[in-house]
């Protein structure tokens, strides 16, 4: 048993059911958001000619990168907007109104013309068609991650929470494998030309489905709760609750910036600066997320023994140790079965931070302000180091100094363990079923 938590209670057969679907209702949506923003990466060493025309692959793919780093920008608001409509008037709600957006972003690209049609205004319509989709993602994750800590059977916190990350990385994960089915029966020349559209109509269309299933969600935050005056608002939230917000802003931010380093900026160093071909990336890095998304079950039960403190603290140090000799070692590396094993590796490190990050946030939280304080401190790390992954990767590229990227991570990696010793040794919240 878990030292970390009271005991479990006894639920009954009917209530653990209703608990299990509402994970499943919830995590659903949750993968679909996910997919509809991250095909966008990995579909972007196709487009990018289409929108950034140069001639140079790696500024086509610099100008791609800035885009994508500009919609992580808006998180901060969405994480804002969304949490407070998550405390104020429920977690339902601001579900269902962030994958509407996610999925009317994901249409407008699929049918957005190129740079050869409309010139300069094809780039600019892309990124604010990425800032509205920046500003939904950025709600999606604090109101997730606080409902689904909030449906979650006590006693198994860490693992039913761990399935946030299963979706999240199952959107990536899908993402890259429809590129990969593409890549299987069209050429390169038709994916550049119109084959890349494929993937947004697949999204939008998946981001319909999940609306219908988060409609049957039932609400978790009490009415007493939500309707407080101090319910959802950035006063109370710094007033009472800075020390957990700095904190939590500390370890998502080494968090945040190893997550994107190893998986959607991974397929373009393979390709850019390992010299592996596009297709063969595509294949190995869906392998290494399909068996990153097993992991994070796994990993949510460890922390349910352990404890999540001394998973987040493991986390730290051992990407603190290990990042550099594995980025270092798949420069220049073309075998994809090495770049497999190092990715795994690599990504069942981050797996310690990923399966247990939401609950462990949302701990920090009492109800009123816990999708708020979440969703904001997560958006404004996340968009500030997770976001710039790829593009301050591909900058020191540029100016020949690509180790100096290896060296900026592993610092944050090592703050990352630094802030985790900052993390209380039984959690703070959630000791009271909703």
């Amino acid at each position: 048993m878990n030292m970390h938590e009271p005991p479990q209670p006894q639920y009954s057969a009917e209530e653990r059911r209703k608990r299990v679907f509402a994970i499943i209702s919830a995590s659903s949506g949750n993968l679909v958001e996910w997919f509809d923003f991250y095909v966008y990466s990995f579909a972007s060493i196709y487009f990018a000619s289409q929108f950034f025309p140069s001639g140079n692959a790696t500024a086509e793919f610099l100008k791609s990168a800035a885009v994508f780093a500009v919609g992580f920008l808006m998180r901060p608001i969405g994480g804002w907007m969304f949490g407070r409509i998550a405390d104020r008037v429920g977690r339902k709600k601001s579900m269902l109104v962030s994958v509407l957006m996610m999925c009317g972003g994901s249409l407008a690209i699929a049918v957005l013309p190129t740079y050869a049609s409309i010139g300069v205004a094809a780039p600019i319509l892309l990124l604010i068609i990425r800032m509205f989709q920046g500003l939904s993602v950025g709600g999606e994750y604090g109101t997730t991650a606080t409902y689904m800590s909030e449906v979650a059977l006590r006693g198994q916190r860490g693992f039913f929470s761990s399935f946030q990350y299963v979706t999240l990385i199952g959107g990536q994960l899908l993402a890259v494998l429809t590129v990969v089915i593409l890549e299987q029966f069209l050429t390169s020349a038709e994916l550049k030309a119109w084959g890349w559209r494929v993937p947004f109509v697949v999204g939008a269309v998946a981001a319909l489905v999940s609306l219908m299933l988060r409609r049957t969600l039932h609400e978790t935050i009490k009415a007493e709760d939500r309707n407080s005056k101090e319910a959802g608002t950035l006063a109370n939230l710094f007033k009472h609750h800075r020390a957990a917000f700095i904190t939590v802003l500390g370890y998502t931010a080494g968090g945040s910036l190893i997550f994107y380093t190893f998986t959607t900026y991974m397929q373009k160093y393979l390709v850019n600066t390992a010299g592996m071909p596009a297709k063969t990336a595509s294949i190995v890095m869906t392998g290494c997320l399909f068996l990153y998304m097993c992991m994070q079950p796994v990993f949510g039960m460890l922390a349910d023994r352990i404890g999540r403190r001394h998973s987040m603290m493991l986390f730290g140090a051992l990407g603190a140790l290990a990042t550099y000799p594995i980025l270092a070692i798949l420069h220049g590396n073309t075998s994809p079965v090495l770049a497999f094993v190092l990715i795994t590796v690599a990504l069942a490190i981050v797996s310690l931070y990923t399966s247990i990050s939401g609950l462990v946030k949302a701990e920090m939280f009492p109800p009123e302000v816990r999708a708020l304080g979440v969703g904001l401190s997560y958006a404004i790390s996340n968009a500030i180091f997770g976001g710039s992954a790829e593009f301050v990767g591909l900058s020191f590229k540029n100016l020949g100094h690509e180790s100096w990227f290896y060296v900026y991570v592993t610092v944050m990696m090592a703050v990352a363990f630094l802030v985790s010793l900052r993390l209380p040794k039984t959690p703070s919240y959630l000791h009271t079923d909703h």
